[in-house]
């Protein structure tokens, strides 16, 4: 117990020696932890909602009913061509 105590206190002692020797090298450390947290959280959000769309899209589509399929059956077609590129 008191060997990890020892340990302990001087890792805390090396770690403050190393900011009193490099006091920039604290502040980039921290800079760039937290831009791994923000770019971590965004890409868990984007993440996200990448798959809850498609979980959405595939629920709705095994929900379908016949009304559905044919639902513009009897519509007139309009005379417009798509994927002209105009």
């Amino acid at each position: 117990m008191q060997a990890m105590k020892l340990h302990r206190s001087l890792s805390q002692i090396g770690h403050r020696m190393e900011d009193v020797a490099r006091p920039g090298e604290r502040r980039k450390r921290i800079l760039l932890r937290n831009v791994a947290w923000l770019s971590a959280g965004v890409t868990a959000v984007a993440l996200g909602l990448v798959v809850g769309r498609e979980v959405r899209q595939r629920y709705k589509f095994s929900r379908r009913t016949p009304y559905d399929f044919y639902a513009h059956s009897g519509d007139q077609m309009q005379d417009v061509e798509f994927g002209v590129g105009i």
